[in-house]
């Protein structure tokens, strides 16, 4: 793929210097955004194990359920298709979980075609948009709110993020540094595709990222 292709060689080109700028960003964004009244708490989704939520899933699930019994919304989506070997989705494995901590089923709306992140987000703009919605309050780990937040201005929504802090690995750990340079690259990646698919005009490329 091209555009991995170019990532690579910019962090190569500058010596890294590229991937720690962006480790920063990944960093500073673990605190999310001051939160404000939205029309939809968005939770997004996690491959499930074993068809069951897992640590991470449920952390965000739990920060989703807080934000919407603290009134700054109205309804909470969850987000997430069938990944891996699943039988069902995630956004149905979610749902279970928040019904099951007394949640009302009438207050939780799903989105099950999505499979990766910037298909949450796309997805869920439609939904959006049908209904004449227009903020959003997207809860992840914070590990996650860079990309989250790059991934939601590309798709010019309006929105805050909100970090489950109980999401693992635990913070300073070597699992969660490992995880943050995997954003910063993935993060990077996104970027880079972006500015490529702008620099040929490419229409069907921006297509899925704007």
């Amino acid at each position: 793929m091209t555009s991995l292709l170019l990532a690579a060689l910019t962090v190569a080109g500058t010596l890294g210097a590229v991937l720690v700028w962006r480790l920063r960003r990944v960093l500073r964004a673990t605190s999310g955004d001051g939160l404000e009244a939205a029309d939809a708490v968005l939770v997004v989704g996690r491959a499930l194990l074993d068809e069951q939520a897992t640590a991470v899933f449920r952390a965000r699930l739990e920060r989703g359920a807080e934000i919407l019994s603290g009134g700054l919304a109205p309804r909470l989506i969850i987000a997430g298709g069938r990944t891996g070997s699943s039988r069902r989705s995630e956004a149905a494995a979610g749902r279970d979980y928040l019904v099951r901590l007394g949640v009302e089923e009438g207050r939780i709306l799903t989105e099950e075609g999505s499979t990766h992140t910037l298909e949450n987000l796309f997805n869920v703009r439609e939904t959006l948009r049908s209904n004449e919605w227009r903020r959003l309050i997207v809860v992840s780990d914070p590990l996650h709110l860079a990309r989250i937040s790059a991934l939601a201005e590309g798709l010019g929504l309006d929105y805050r993020c909100a970090p489950a802090p109980a999401a693992p690995p635990r913070r300073g750990s070597a699992r969660w540094w490992l995880r943050a340079w995997s954003e910063a690259c993935l993060l990077h990646w996104y970027h880079v595709g972006v500015a490529y698919s702008r620099l040929i005009g490419s229409e069907r490329l921006l297509s899925r990222v704007t």
